[in-house]
């Protein structure tokens, strides 16, 4: 309910409350007036009752409001409980949360039993909601980018990732990635590429090697001489491509390695190698076309970004939905896999409880202590005000069934 539908609803308790301990009131006065005026001998029980309930009334009210403020005003001890020992029901609630609910066991073995993993992955792992997150992935990047200022993002490009590059040897680190390449043999196929080309191209130049041999022949050489010398070198050129196109261990190929090897060793390690890279890589960067994608590289990235989050069926989106769903069955099939989630989950849960529950409890605390006392009173009392009234009615009625008991037995064992 709303707080106007709130405040009613008390309103309307407090006056059932206190009608019925008027309604005590005015029976308690008539019986006993009755009474005086040698009325019925039953009128006593009815005013054994009443003075009962008026008794049970009245008690109930000053418990009730003694919660929330000093009844009539007057400064009885142990009243108004609640403002004026607002701070310390908070460092208690503060307490009673970090021992009860904010400890290790307690967060583990609630993260155990609700299994978070298999959850996400039965969600993620039906494809409208695989749609759904997606689309809420690309509208906060969108967001995300679009909220960066381009001059800022261009700066960090600029003075962090640029200058880094400039600061740091790019031998050491490019002989370290050749010589991976070279221990899978992955180069194999850029070499099988180039020596193919290599072949086509001899094999498809014939009048070039002809025009050469032409050119460079002595004036006295006879023509018919020339070609048979131009198709003598055409062929044993082809042949050899030939051989070192189909002959995996062809010299040439394993010369090749060789080189790549003792080359990947000298950018690690042979200062004037290092030094060659280092103006290799002065001269690439410093270019003027290689500033100008550096100063524009962000515009680029963030029109891919923007373009494709846009998109629903732009390749990013696509692949990003095909893993969710992927990642989704996998959860839901991968017993292992599940159990090792669960366990960063928990172990991440655990730290933050051990690292960080008092800063928790702390945002209890330190928001009822900024609270103002009068206003924490009339909020609470808001909240709850409506059922403690019940109390108040039933101290009425119970009070008044115990004196009738009461005095009835009286009656019996002394009348």
């Amino acid at each position: 309910m709303d707080p106007a539908t709130k405040a009613r609803d008390l309103r309307r308790m407090k006056s059932l409350a206190t009608g019925l301990l008027l309604v005590a009131a005015l029976v308690f006065l008539a019986s006993r007036w009755w009474e005086s005026a040698d009325g019925p001998t039953w009128i006593s029980y009815v005013r054994a009752t009443a003075e009962a309930a008026m008794v049970g009334a009245l008690a109930d009210w000053f418990a009730v409001t003694a919660l929330f403020r000093r009844p009539l005003g007057l400064p009885i001890p142990h009243t108004a409980i609640i403002p004026t020992k607002k701070d310390m029901i908070g460092d208690s609630l503060g307490d009673f949360v970090g021992e009860n609910f904010l400890s290790e066991a307690v967060v583990r073995d609630k993260l155990a039993r609700v299994e978070v993993s298999q959850r996400v992955g039965a969600w993620i792992g039906q494809p409208a909601n695989a749609d759904r997150v997606t689309a809420e992935l690309a509208t906060a990047a969108r967001g995300v980018v679009t909220v960066l200022r381009d001059e800022d993002v261009q700066e960090v490009i600029d003075q962090v990732l640029v200058r880094k590059l400039m600061e740091r040897p790019v031998g050491p680190p490019l002989g370290t990635v050749l010589e991976g390449i070279l221990s899978d043999q992955s180069h194999h196929r850029l070499v099988d590429l180039v020596i193919d080309r290599a072949y086509d191209w001899v094999s498809q130049n014939q009048e070039m090697v002809l025009r050469v041999v032409h050119e460079r022949a002595p004036s006295w050489s006879p023509r018919f001489v020339d070609d048979m010398i131009a198709d003598r070198v055409f062929l044993e050129v082809q042949t050899f491509a030939w051989a070192v196109k189909t002959d995996p261990q062809h010299p040439l190929r394993l010369a090749v390695d060789r080189y790549l090897d003792e080359f990947a060793a000298d950018l690690q390690s042979d200062p004037e190698t290092i030094e060659r890279a280092e103006k290799i890589k002065q001269q690439i960067v410093g270019h003027p076309d290689v500033q100008k994608f550096i100063g524009g590289a962000w515009g680029v990235v963030k029109g891919l970004i923007l373009d494709a989050a846009a998109d629903p069926s732009s390749a990013l989106r696509v692949r990003v939905r095909d893993g969710l769903l992927s990642l989704g069955q996998r959860l839901s099939s991968d017993d292992a896999l599940r159990a090792k989630l669960d366990g960063w989950l928990a172990d991440a849960a655990g730290y933050v409880v051990r690292h960080y529950r008092a800063e928790i409890t702390t945002l209890i605390t330190d928001t009822v202590s900024r609270w103002d006392a009068e206003e924490t009173s009339r909020k609470v009392e808001l909240q709850v005000g409506r059922d403690l009234q019940f109390i108040r009615i039933n101290g009425t009625v119970v009070g008044a069934l115990a004196g009738l008991a009461i005095y009835a037995v009286s009656q019996v064992l002394f009348g």
